[in-house]
């Protein structure tokens, strides 16, 4: 049975809640639309982050991210939203979310957002 995309992320208590430790997610096969041309976007997403008293299930991280393959979304705005999303899922001690574009028209974008900003 297939797992439908959804746009909602779910959590699971920190084993470990009293240790500072790195949760690393790659994901190779992200894919959105360019808003201006509706052509496909490819990237690959890397989440990095120390929880607090929650963890992202991965299962739903996977059905979240498939959630965006027939959005409209600038590298820079899809980027922000999943920071934006999953900060407010898990609310981490720290985050970093690196869309790695693949290249369209000769250019290659890497777009880095951090929570708190500037970490």
């Amino acid at each position: 049975m297939r797992s439908p995309p959804s746009p909602s992320l779910e959590t699971f208590p920190n084993p470990n809640p009293g240790r500072d430790y790195e949760i690393r997610f790659e994901c190779p096969e992200f894919t959105c639309l360019c808003p201006r041309t509706g052509q496909p976007d490819f990237a690959t997403i890397r989440i990095r982050y120390i929880p607090d008293r929650l963890c992202v299930e991965l299962k739903s991280l996977k059905t979240y991210l498939w959630s965006y393959r027939d959005q409209g979304a600038f590298h820079e705005a899809v980027t922000n939203r999943i920071l934006d999303d999953l900060v407010a899922a898990c609310a981490p001690r720290k985050i970093s979310v690196e869309g790695d574009f693949y290249v369209r028209g000769g250019i290659h974008t890497v777009v880095r957002v951090t929570y708190p900003d500037g970490e």
